[in-house]
């Protein structure tokens, strides 16, 4: 069957100007209607015998497959001798059924005898009379009564000592009055050793020193003589509140070498 292709749909917008062919109806020209029965009815048959011939071959393909596949997995590749896993022992536990016990309770120990002490004094007054018939006269006024005790002595408190007072202590004649009672040791000036020594001391009201410290040092010899130095010094008390009071006092003492 053939068909141009100006004709129809293809082009329909050249339909009107050339006109639309007739068509051509299929005719089998000598064959006849028992002929074509014929023809269609071996083709049905030669459809189903290959139909059948597929169905074959494919179920031997399977079977074929699955043959393989299972002789794969038999076959030794290692060609060696098999493997042999050996599976280990197995422990048995075997479970006991554990019985309950009440548990016993221990009564407690008896407490421990008392340690005898011995009594001093111990004395039998079987041979002393005693005179037990006493009487108590309340409304007799007692007059023989022991002293009341003697209250103990207060101790006298010491004086606070100052630090900072509103005027403070001064060295009578000032400080250069200091290197008259001061000399240098010949064994500290020949040894090299020379250095400032500081001397705290105490100013009593009456303006003389007391507890003398060294708050800094240099040696032995210098500490010594600083300390005797500043002591033969006399000095003016510090006031406070117009009244002399003990105040604090920190001089310097230098021992330098010409």
């Amino acid at each position: 069957m053939s068909r141009s292709f100006l004709v129809g749909k293809f082009l329909p917008a050249y339909t009107s100007k050339f006109g639309r062919l007739p068509k051509r109806e299929m005719t089998s020209e000598g064959l006849s209607p028992e002929r074509l029965k014929q023809r269609f009815s071996e083709r049905g048959v030669s459809y189903v015998r290959r139909s059948r011939e597929y169905l074959i071959m494919g179920q031997i393909g399977a079977i074929l497959a699955l043959g393989l596949t299972t002789g794969a997995f038999r076959v030794n590749l290692t060609g060696g001798e098999g493997v042999e896993y050996v599976m280990p022992d197995q422990e048995i536990v075997q479970m006991e059924e554990i019985m309950q016990t009440a548990q016993i309770e221990k009564p407690p120990p008896p407490p421990r005898p008392p340690v005898p002490v011995e009594v001093p004094n111990d004395e039998i007054l079987e041979d002393i009379d005693l005179d037990l018939d006493v009487s108590l006269d309340l409304d007799e006024v007692l007059t023989d009564l022991p002293p009341p005790p003697a209250e103990p002595a207060q101790e006298e408190e010491e004086e606070e000592i100052f630090l900072i007072v509103e005027k403070a202590p001064e060295i009578v004649g000032g400080l250069q009055e200091l290197y008259k009672y001061v000399t240098y040791p010949d064994i500290a000036r020949k040894a090299g050793i020379e250095g400032v020594v500081v001397v705290q001391i105490v100013v009593q009201p009456d303006g003389t020193p007391a507890n003398p410290t060294v708050i800094r040092g240099v040696h032995e010899l210098l500490d010594k003589e600083a300390v005797q130095g500043v002591m033969k010094l006399s000095y003016k008390p510090g006031m406070q509140r117009s009244r002399p009071v003990p105040v604090y006092m920190s001089i310097p003492v230098r021992f330098q070498l010409n």
